[in-house]
């Protein structure tokens, strides 16, 4: 089965496209499952769109389920079309958020990290200005955000796993133990990571998570997903093949997809 779990549309105010031309570009590239999963709403902050160029609006969000679940119909027996969102992680305000999910038949949640003590994780300017022991604790309050994620029990799948990198590639150099703390905690819960491959459109070039986190994962026995993260209809499933083969490289023998907030094993 070939399936995309990560992608985003116009709403979102940095991508391009309608749902629907992500559901047909999906089609015509041999996918069998689509998942549609923009940027949620800052639902705790007080003004309805707060940044336009980020998220949705709080006014978007019932339409956006919407028009999911109407494509889902439209193009059922073409292809499976499931209802996700790309969630931040936001642990003073997680109830807010959780309280707007339940209103709603999601097929799954994917929890990301976008910030970290008050700044984008793509903030490349935060480096220069750090010694070596901060750059240990800005890397660490990084996992500390993704593995609490994963204890949360709000998300299904954690997005991108190591994209601060995306901007700063010697991130991933960064020495601590908290990353493979992170993966024994997500291994635990049971959330799945996804192998998100839109590292490659920034400056890191590669993958998200890195091979050297993807063996790690596979040791703790941590399940993994695919999501290219497009932002563009073109980028639909990009390197879908690249992304299986290199996992069975490394040990894998399945993945997963996320449907009525259940996991659905594959063969690879």
């Amino acid at each position: 089965m070939k399936f995309d779990l990560h992608t985003h549309n116009e709403r979102c105010g940095h991508a391009i496209g309608t749902i629907e031309d992500y559901v047909v570009s999906a089609i015509r590239k041999g996918l069998q499952l689509i998942g549609i999963s923009d940027h949620a709403p800052y639902f705790a902050d007080e003004a309805d769109h707060p940044y336009p160029q980020v998220t949705m609006a709080k006014s978007m969000f019932a339409s956006y389920v919407e028009e999911v679940l109407r494509l889902k119909a439209k193009y059922a027996g073409q292809i499976q079309v499931l209802l996700g969102i790309e969630s931040d992680y936001f642990p003073a305000v997680a109830s807010v958020y959780q309280q707007a999910y339940n209103r709603y038949p999601f097929d799954y949640l994917i929890g990301s990290i976008h910030h970290v003590e008050e700044l984008s994780i793509f903030n490349k300017r935060r480096w220069g200005k750090l010694n070596e022991h901060r750059k240990i604790e800005v890397k660490e309050a990084y996992y500390d955000l993704i593995e609490q994620s994963a204890k949360s029990g709000m998300f299904d799948i954690l997005g991108h796993i190591d994209a601060m990198k995306a901007f700063y590639p010697p991130f991933s150099d960064i020495p601590t133990s908290r990353v493979d703390q992170a993966l024994r905690t997500i291994a635990d819960t049971g959330v799945a990571i996804e192998i998100n491959t839109s590292g490659k459109t920034k400056d890191v070039g590669g993958w998200y998570p890195s091979d050297a986190i993807l063996e790690r994962a596979c040791h703790y026995g941590v399940a993994v997903t695919f999501g290219s993260d497009a932002h563009d209809p073109e980028r639909v499933a990009d390197e879908w093949e690249l992304v299986r083969e290199r996992l069975k490289q490394i040990g894998f023998r399945e993945w997963v997809y996320v449907s009525g907030r259940k996991p659905h094993k594959v063969a690879l």
